[in-house]
């Protein structure tokens, strides 16, 4: 079974950035997070990027080959994790790099889907192979990055119970809404649905379902979706859940949704440093 896992760690980090709440932070965290990729911001007594504990996740969870994703600024990634290409040495995992490369026309990147395609490319051995893919600001836990590693299915994803995520309503309202058929196929995505209609979405066990970007892929599926994927017209990108869409209404391929009820700690803003930080002291 391939044990793969792929990072994102390309974007701009454009929200953490323009964020404000700085007051509880040092003059050296603040600007750290106003230069660096969200992955790569310290955390615990060491100060070590919070990639770290997903690393460390995802190898107490069985993956052996990881890819991260980063921009053609991305060079601090390797004095943390390997200057070599790939196959880097890093606490029971093999680290390799894929650049997410912006073309002249662009400012930045061109969106996670793009991201993935070009991972896939600079990786050929993955069109033909599983893999999880997740962001690397979000610290997912073992058990659900072992719940996609030992997934049956060719595709899924981690289906979260949004009362289970320990965050303000306000940021919990932000994220995107899942529905499921009664096979616990993907059936939809639903971005920022206006207060008036979300109830519309709520799942037939009579809860809410969000995704954290975390999923399975398998490559042969994926990979003409990821290069095909239309253009965001609000966003001017090309995101992942437009590519899965397309893949599971235009094939027979579908997207086994794996219900999960737990917090997933993530670097949003500024504000989400200390909590992350508190977080961090308490659980590693």
């Amino acid at each position: 079974m391939p044990k793969n896992l792929v990072i994102l760690a390309g974007g701009a980090s454009s929200r953490m950035k323009k964020s404000l709440g700085t007051e509880n932070l040092s003059e050296k965290e603040v600007v750290n997070a106003n230069t660096r990729s969200k992955a790569l911001l310290g955390f615990g007594k060491n100060n070590r990027p919070i990639l770290d504990f997903l690393l460390l996740n995802a190898e107490k969870a069985g993956y052996k080959n990881v890819v991260i994703i980063i921009n053609e600024k991305g060079a601090l990634f390797k004095a943390y994790y390997g200057k070599k290409p790939k196959n880097n040495y890093f606490n029971g995992l093999s680290i390799s790099y894929a650049t997410q490369y912006v073309t002249k026309d662009r400012s930045k990147p061109f969106g996670t889907a793009d991201a993935l395609f070009q991972a896939l490319v600079q990786f050929p051995e993955l069109q033909n192979e599983a893999f999880t893919v997740c962001n690397s600001d979000n610290l997912y836990s073992v058990e659900a990055l072992q719940a996609l590693l030992t997934c049956k299915d060719p595709n899924a994803f981690i289906n979260y119970d949004r009362d289970g995520l320990i965050f303000p309503m306000e940021k919990i309202e932000r994220f995107a809404l899942t529905l499921i058929n009664e096979n616990s196929h993907l059936e939809a995505i639903i971005e920022k649905p206006s207060k008036e209609k979300v109830n519309d979405y709520k799942g037939a066990e009579g809860k809410f379902r969000v995704s954290m970007n975390i999923f399975k892929f398998t490559g042969t599926e994926i990979y003409s979706f990821l290069k095909n994927c239309p253009i965001d017209p609000t966003r001017n990108e090309k995101e992942l859940p437009t590519a899965i869409l397309h893949m599971i209404k235009e094939t027979a391929s579908y997207m086994k949704g794996i219900p999960f009820n737990e917090h997933v700690p993530d670097l949003t803003s500024k504000e989400d440093i200390t909590i992350m930080k508190d977080y961090i002291e308490k659980h590693y």
